[in-house]
């Protein structure tokens, strides 16, 4: 309804209870007040906050829609924006709670048991999912590590691992911050029902758990978030049109999800160097303690 959307949209823009000045405001409600300064932004935020909870209170959470909302809020959304207050960065757990309730995590993360399921469930639908499948390959892809690299992680990878994890929200393995203590990641899911698949399992959760190109690609955005904002703050640009620096800089010349072909991934695998090993059906890298699945499901 028109009044509960209202009110949850005062509640992710209002400081939280016994916040200090606007001066020392946290990142994430700066976040939160530059999106409703731009009328995109803030059209396609009240598209889903009404389509995730707008019907909450009349008859359960329609999961379908809202996921549809967040995935058209950050295809068109301004990606300064959009990127923003995903990966804004806190400093108290007032500030982390306001993130984790950001894309509305009751209807679009977790699910209608209080238990979280096998990531198996999440992962076999979105191998069967056109919409999300090539999302999973993008993940995989841009966020992988390359043993051959120093520090493990593609210098250039930065704009690409965000942009993909972006566009893993809205669909069936959604991420979201896991709780208000730390900038923790992870699907609504876990290995402890997996049976025989637990390594596969496992190395699918590490995707977001175990990452340290996923960890380093959301430290890198923390310590550039100055300029990711600064057009936006200034109240004299078009709001259509006042993020395009800031967009240019932040996305570069990201491809659409649906250009991840076999070829391309293929081509991205050989630019990281060896070290893969085929283990059914997907491939995982064989460096380092805490590796992950490369590029996969061809």
């Amino acid at each position: 309804s028109a009044p509960v959307t209202a009110q949850r949209e005062q509640q992710l823009s209002a400081p939280p209870a016994g916040s200090p000045s606007s001066a020392r405001r946290n990142r994430c409600l700066d976040a939160a007040e530059a999106c409703t300064a731009d009328a995109r932004c803030q059209r396609l935020r009240t598209e889903y906050v009404a389509q995730c909870l707008g019907r909450a209170a009349a008859g359960g959470c329609p999961q379908a829609r809202c996921r549809r909302a967040l995935r058209r809020f950050f295809a068109r959304g301004p990606p300064a924006l959009t990127h923003a207050l995903l990966f804004c960065s806190c400093v108290n757990a007032a500030c982390a709670e306001r993130r984790r309730q950001t894309f509305v995590p009751a209807c679009a993360f977790s699910g209608p048991g209080p238990a979280p399921p096998s990531c198996l469930a999440p992962l076999d639908a979105c191998e069967h999912s056109r919409v999300c499948r090539p999302r999973l390959l993008a993940f995989q892809a841009s966020c992988a590590p390359a043993p051959s690299a120093p520090g493990g992680c593609l210098q250039d990878q930065v704009p690409r691992c965000l942009h993909a994890y972006a566009g893993l929200v809205g669909t069936a393995i959604t991420p979201n911050y896991v709780d208000n203590a730390s900038a923790r990641v992870a699907p609504w899911c876990d290995c402890g029902a997996s049976g025989n698949r637990r390594e596969e399992c496992e190395a699918f959760r590490g995707l977001f758990t175990r990452n340290r190109c996923l960890d380093g690609a959301m430290q890198a955005f923390d310590g550039g978030w100055p300029p990711v904002l600064q057009d936006q703050l200034d109240v004299h640009q078009d709001p259509e049109h006042s993020l395009q620096q800031s967009e240019d800089s932040l996305v570069g010349d990201l491809r659409p999800f649906g250009a991840w072909t076999q070829a391309a991934l293929k081509k991205e695998a050989k630019r990281r160097g060896p070290g893969a090993v085929a283990y059914k059906g997907h491939h995982f890298a064989t460096s380092g303690p805490v590796d992950f699945p490369t590029v996969l499901l061809l």
